[in-house]
């Protein structure tokens, strides 16, 4: 009652008048607090338990005795002063709210030390815990240990601690105690009758009686009362998520029930293992986003392994090529056939959308485009053929695909081609003049038209066959303007007498100028043929 003395000590400073806290329980009368060393005189029975009233000390100077509000048998004397009975009224009204505020605090702390020293051995297992889960991100590693830490604590003899199975919908038994020689089987979350599965559907813990039924599933690790809590977290922003599994305990020592106390012990432990199991959750999901980031990786390499070296049309052509896509895997593809000893074959393809659905269908198109590309000169036969290998696939993703095939041949000096929905496919003569290659017929996968063949002629080691895909003229810097088109043919124009790998080179060196760090939206490719 140190903090009642003070606010006494500090009244008697102020006015010069003693006080002191009296309280009357069975045991009689008895002195709370006063502000002087000497044990003051107590109020006589003749005026406790009544209004503010008014007595002589030996000295016979005044005191009066209150009765304190909010604190029942509590009682406020002041006194013996030199003081009229109105300043004493006055000065009880003042200082009668501040006793019972430090009495009400001080009775708070002495109450909190009395429960701190009751439950030593359960704030004792909460650290234990703590220190557990703190040194581990498995919880099958630590699972067994808290499992026992709890039943000693509580003084159980049986335990089990499940985990949700999100893909079997069931709780998963990952820890067991007191049930040697027997194996406890998952519960299912719909089994109505267990217990477990209904704490975990609820939310809320159950304290559950010999009588009330329960599911075999939960024999062996039921005897007597059970007490089953859920073993949720709560997100930083506040609010509890799905539960993570449920904690079981059972036979408590001295068939003794489980108190309320219990419960709440318990569920501070369950909350501990949540959040242990929510925090390991980014570890895991770390080592996992690393296993996708390398298998992508290797799907990366795969699928540029796919696209052909520019050397097997060597001597015949000349091709610089390249394929870079918006992520690990990509849509955009590239073919090159050698179809005897004057013609090549080049295709660029296009896939809407990108990322790994769209490397499917590349795949499959380029498998396509390599069985039948040699079996016929016609191009918009090979486009229809592969298009009747691609249908069902196409169909079934909702995908389509843009497609250019044209077939040089350089002793007849001509360029038969077919064109499905491609559109920047040109030819650039030796002054620079670029000539849009149409494309007639729509994308593979929306229609149904048969692809046609165009010829028209083509000038041996001079003409330059140019064919990129949208996501090199629709690259956009961070103003998100545009590269275009004519900025890729004007770099054609400017550098047609060179190599055209070094002409590949300057087109996407100029497009990573443009967009800096720009993500890219699409996969870029770029071929050019000089045959």
């Amino acid at each position: 009652m140190s903090g009642v003395r003070e606010v006494l000590a500090a009244f008697r400073a102020a006015t010069s008048c003693p006080a002191s806290l009296w309280r009357e329980d069975a045991a009689g009368l008895a002195c709370l607090a006063h502000d002087a060393d000497a044990l003051p005189e107590g109020p006589p029975a003749s005026v406790r338990g009544t209004t503010t009233a008014d007595w002589k000390s030996r000295t016979g100077d005044p005191r009066i005795v209150a009765p304190v509000d909010g604190l029942p048998g509590t009682w406020l004397v002041l006194g013996p002063a030199k003081a009229t009975r109105a300043q004493l009224d006055q000065w009880a009204a003042i200082i009668g709210p501040a006793a019972r505020q430090a009495v009400t605090a001080a009775r708070e702390l002495e109450q909190a030390a009395r429960e701190l020293a009751e439950r030593y051995e359960e704030i004792n297992l909460l650290y234990t815990i703590n220190e557990i889960l703190g040194r581990t991100v498995a919880l099958d590693e630590a699972a067994q240990i808290i499992l026992q830490e709890l039943l000693d604590t509580v003084g159980a003899r049986r335990g089990a601690l499940f985990v949700h199975d999100r893909a079997a919908l069931q709780l998963i038994p990952v820890a067991t105690a007191g049930i040697e020689g027997r194996e406890l089987p998952p519960i299912a979350l719909d089994d109505t009758r267990a217990v477990s599965a209904r704490v975990f559907a609820s939310h809320q813990a159950v304290i559950a009686g010999r009588d009330l039924p329960g599911a075999e599933a939960e024999g062996p690790v039921r005897r007597g009362e059970m007490l089953a809590v859920p073993i949720l977290w709560t997100a930083p922003g506040g609010g509890d998520q799905p539960p993570m599994g449920v904690v079981v305990l059972s036979d408590r020592k001295g068939r003794e029930p489980f108190s309320a106390g219990d419960q709440k012990l318990v569920t501070a432990v369950a909350t501990q293992i949540g959040t242990a199991i929510q925090n390991a959750r980014p570890v895991r999901d770390s080592l996992l986003q690393e296993r996708l980031q390398h298998e992508m990786a290797l799907a990366h390499d795969l699928q540029m392994k796919m696209l052909p070296d520019v050397s097997i049309v060597a001597p015949i052509a000349e091709v610089g090529a390249r394929v870079a896509p918006a992520e690990d895997v990509g849509g955009d593809f590239y073919n090159l056939f050698r179809l005897g000893p004057n013609r090549t074959g080049a295709m660029v393809g296009d896939v809407s959308s990108h990322g790994y659905r769209a490397a499917l269908i590349m795949a499959l198109a380029m498998s396509a485009a390599t069985i039948h590309a040699p079996r016929t000169a016609d191009p918009g036969e090979v486009l229809q053929l592969m298009f009747a290998a691609l249908d069902e696939e196409l169909e079934r993703t909702e995908m389509y695909l843009s497609c250019f095939y044209g077939v040089v041949d350089r002793r007849a000096q001509t360029l038969r081609w077919a064109n499905t929905g491609h559109p920047h496919a040109f030819i650039v003569d030796e002054d620079g003049e670029a000539e849009r290659l149409p494309a007639p017929d729509p994308p593979l996968g929306m229609g149904e038209t048969f692809p046609r063949s165009k010829t028209r002629p083509w000038a041996a080691g001079q003409h330059l066959l140019v064919l990129f895909t949208d996501g090199i003229a629709d690259a956009r810097d961070r103003k998100d303007r545009r590269f275009g088109e004519e900025l890729v043919l004007e770099l054609v124009r400017k550098h047609r007498k060179r190599p055209v790998e070094e002409i590949v080179d300057e087109v996407f060196g100029a497009v990573a100028k443009h967009v800096g760090r720009v993500p890219s939206r699409d996969d870029r490719t770029l071929l050019i043929l000089r045959s």
